[in-house]
């Protein structure tokens, strides 16, 4: 049995897509998953299971049981400490909330990923990985210059959460192994 993390995207913001986390513990547990818990009020999931969980069944379970439907991202425990470790960009002095991970359904290519030439002459940073795209965002998520459509281009879901989140997900995670 191993430790996962299950990453919702885009509910519980505003009042749209409201989703619970005692529901979502509840619809988690029903589909076998175990020791479900979840961290914030914004999707963020760790479990145990025998194997890792299809991402849309899910998501499947989820907008059956709360008519909310999220594209959602399941990231072993390894994985998940393995990209947060490697941010390049989480340096001590910057603002653990303007610091963002932004997770990858699947792998990206770092190489094809464009990243947007308005980011050339702004104090914000952006580094593509195969796991991740790190963005750092000096003057908050509201006022980034990277365009929305942006992330349509990458071919595959991402769903981002701040250097703050990161780390309280990595702890739960240890404390789940410890």
């Amino acid at each position: 049995m191993a430790d996962y993390v299950a990453l919702l995207r885009g509910i519980n913001v505003g009042q749209a897509k409201r989703v619970p986390m005692a529901v979502l513990r509840e619809t988690y547990g029903k589909l076998g998953l175990r020791d479900v818990a979840t961290l914030l009020n914004s999707g963020n999931a760790v479990f145990a299971a025998d194997a890792e969980p299809d991402p849309a069944a899910l998501r499947a379970a989820v907008l059956e049981a709360t008519g909310v439907d999220s594209e959602t991202i399941v990231v072993s425990a390894e994985r998940f400490r393995e990209i947060a470790a490697a941010n390049p960009l989480g340096a001590d002095d910057r603002t653990p909330t303007r610091v963002i991970v932004a997770f990858a359904a699947t792998p990206l290519s770092p190489e094809e990923v464009e990243v947007p030439a308005v980011l050339d002459d702004e104090p914000e940073e952006m580094v593509v990985t195969p796991g991740a795209i790190y963005q750092w965002i000096p003057d908050g998520v509201l006022s980034t210059k990277v365009p929305l459509s942006f992330w349509r281009t990458l071919g595959t879901t991402v769903t981002a959460r701040n250097q703050q989140t990161v780390a309280k997900i990595v702890a739960v995670l240890d404390k789940r192994a410890g």
